[in-house]
């Protein structure tokens, strides 16, 4: 019963030494990045790099109206404000694809596919 009752003390001072201790924040996307590269092929994994560069790929104005939203198989689905910057972009589509792939350091990109849809920022 002592034994036991000295475990308990032990791990309720080795728990309050935790709490003592600041905690370390992980962003978010360390976090996903880890879980994902456990289910997803290495291609794929660099394809989530796009959302960190695509500003700068695209330009302000296009970004502005134009945000990744998925890919597979070397298509990128790309949300689009309207249906006039679809049209506008399916003119561009090619350099698009060349500048992103440039930006990314490989040739993942094949496609591109405009959907109207939501914008984040």
């Amino acid at each position: 019963m002592m034994r036991l009752k000295k475990s308990i003390l032990r791990i309720r001072d080795i728990e309050l030494e935790k709490k003592k201790q600041p905690s370390k924040l992980i962003h978010i996307s360390d976090i996903l990045s880890s879980a994902l590269r456990q289910y997803r092929p290495a291609m794929d994994m660099e394809m989530t790099k796009i959302w960190d560069i695509w500003d700068t790929a695209v330009g302000k104005p296009i970004a502005m109206n134009a945000k990744p939203d998925s890919f597979k198989d070397g298509t990128l689905i790309v949300n689009v404000s309207s249906s006039s910057w679809i049209h506008q972009l399916k003119f561009l589509e090619r350099e698009m694809i060349l500048t992103i792939n440039k930006h990314l350091d490989h040739d993942i990109v094949k496609q591109i596919r405009f959907k109207i849809g939501k914008i984040l920022s």
